[in-house]
């Protein structure tokens, strides 16, 4: 019998947590067709031995909403042995849309998610007004890994209460009732579910909040009842009043709606314990049979500050916006100046900097980001202590590093007590779900895209399985998002494959590409260690480098 895919040889980790096998792969018309000792030859074979076969990955937490209009590539995820996103998340996206409301949602993006506006108003072709549409314009596009979406709440805000969705004033019984026909018209058309975002720290540029973040239960309850199917994922700060009130909601919208809910879970530097209280509140869920699941990043979450990044510790300071315009190797010898560097140094960082975050920046937190990249330093390589070590301020160490054209890694959760016991506590929990990587946003400061590798490489030095690890980014992320022809090696399923060398997994140094449209630029992060990437039976990436097949498809719901 002839296949058109055979793997041979390959420790197999299917993609359930149970240990490592060797055997061979058979794949057919895009599905695996036989896992063993397969004698029949394939037109393309690929012999794995020392080699590990596993699923693809599926990543349900990305922003490739704008991306994956114009880019079949779905890079840096897939990459990083990705082969199937969910795009949608934190409540912003682009449909529903009326022409007048286009300029709203892409400030929302540019804001929310530091996708820049040129970009936007270039690669979009607003080909859609609808959500079903717009799965119509994606499912016009192949590319080299599936895609499913869910329906941004903010979107739909916006489309039905205008001005005063903006205003973030109390949605009627009618508006209400309004958004959930159209989150039913969403799932009907294909939508795996809906997103909403409760937290302060989702505004526009210009600093006005997300126009979801105060919506009533009655309005999130006529949302999710109205879905009829799908999941609801929500992004919270869990502190008004506290953590187990607003959690004792969400349950209620649950237990009501029949929605499984996802909510993202972060250890917080301001609010050290919180995290614990909702992991263990899900966890309590999660005994009486309820589906209300946290997702949690595997390393910290951070940014990297740069004179080639869209933000660096002086973007501020009045002296430096005068350059800001210059190529990044200009500013660089521009600053080398004596008198521009004083004049730098001597003004208020914080006052005129347009970085929301700039006041949760501390020189204790702020670390040289080196190669290969460390993304659990110690405590001493701060600048703060390096500057004490070197009797200079830990300004004059960041201007220096900045200069030399180096990256400066800033932490922000999941790292309060420098190390990564926040991660590693929640890895050890079976509900909790890895994600957040944010895949196709943030592209000016974050290269979080690459958790899947970092999670192979660094958890499995630190006692975790190989093989658990791989479940937690396959057959579990799969099942969350209610996909259940993936994400395990097995007669049947899809054929989306990893072939990894697992000695030789790791991350390179983040780069800035400009492969935006209008010329934009955006942090990204190769892997090592991919010696192929599957999907639906063809092979995508060897050794890291696409093939120029594109298998991917539109994913809808149900269908």
């Amino acid at each position: 019998m002839t296949h058109d895919l055979v793997i041979r040889g390959g420790t197999v980790m299917d993609g359930t947590g149970a240990p490592g096998f060797r055997a061979d792969v058979a794949v057919r018309d895009g599905t695996i067709v036989a896992v063993g000792d397969v004698p029949g030859r394939g037109e393309t074979e690929i012999d794995a031995g020392g080699h590990v076969v596993c699923p693809g990955f599926v990543d349900l937490h990305t922003h490739y909403d704008g991306q994956a209009v114009w880019d079949s590539h779905l890079a840096p995820s897939s990459w990083h042995g990705v082969t199937t996103v969910l795009m949608g998340n934190c409540g912003v996206g682009f449909a529903p849309c009326r022409a007048e409301d286009r300029e709203t949602l892409i400030r929302l993006m540019e804001g929310v998610e530091d996708i820049p506006g040129p970009v936007l108003h270039e690669g979009l072709n607003w080909a859609w007004e609808s959500f079903p549409e717009y799965l119509d314009a994606l499912e016009s596009r192949t590319r080299d890994v599936d895609t499913a979406v869910l329906l941004p709440h903010a979107a739909v805000r916006v489309h039905v209460m205008g001005e005063r969705a903006l205003a973030l004033e109390n949605a009627t019984d009618a508006e209400a009732e309004a958004m959930g026909r159209i989150a039913g018209e969403a799932i009907a058309a294909g939508a795996f579910g809906a997103s909403t975002s409760r937290t302060i720290s989702h505004k526009t540029l210009a600093g006005d909040p997300t126009p979801t973040l105060r919506a009533q239960e009655a309005e999130l309850l006529a949302l999710t009842r109205g879905m009829g199917g799908g999941l609801l994922e929500l992004i919270s700060d869990w502190n008004e009043p506290d953590p187990a009130t607003e959690f004792a909601m969400v349950r209620r919208i649950h237990e009501a709606s029949g929605r499984p809910v996802l909510f993202s879970l972060t250890a917080r530097h301001d609010r050290t314990e919180a995290w614990k209280e909702l992991l263990a509140l899900s966890d309590d869920a999660a005994e009486e049979g309820l589906s209300i699941r946290p997702v949690f990043p595997p390393r910290p979450i951070g940014i990297l500050l740069g004179l080639q990044g869209s933000q660096n510790p002086f973007s501020g300071c009045p002296s430096y916006k005068a350059i800001a315009d210059l190529a990044p190797e200009r500013r660089a010898a521009a600053m080398r100046d004596p008198d521009l560097r004083a004049r730098i140094l001597s003004e208020d960082r914080v006052t005129g900097s347009s970085f929301p975050l700039i006041t949760r920046l501390s020189w204790a937190r702020m670390f040289p980001f080196g190669d290969p990249p460390d993304y659990a330093p110690p405590r001493e390589a701060s600048l703060e202590a390096q500057a004490a070590r070197e009797g200079r301020s830990p300004e004059e160490v960041a201007y220096n590093l900045l200069v030399s054209g180096g990256w400066i890694f800033a932490p922000l959760t999941n790292f309060a007590d420098f190390s990564l016991d926040a991660s590693a506590e929640c890895m050890r929990h079976r509900n909790t779900i890895i994600g957040l990587g944010d895949g196709g946003a943030h592209v000016g400061f974050v290269s979080d895209g690459s958790f899947p590798t970092y999670v192979l490489d660094y958890w499995s030095k630190k006692g975790f399985s190989l093989e658990e690890l791989i479940r937690r980014q396959s057959s579990d992320t799969a099942r969350a998002i209610g996909l259940f022809d993936r994400g395990v090696v097995a007669p049947g399923m899809l054929a989306d494959l990893n072939i990894l060398d697992p000695n030789g997994l790791g991350l390179e140094a983040p780069f800035m590409a400009h492969d935006l449209p209008a010329g934009g630029k955006r942090l990204l992060q190769r892997a090592r260690g991919y010696r192929a990437t599957v999907k639906r039976g063809r092979v995508t990436y060897r050794d890291g480098r696409p093939t120029g097949e594109l298998p991917g498809q539109l994913l809808r719901r149900g269908r």
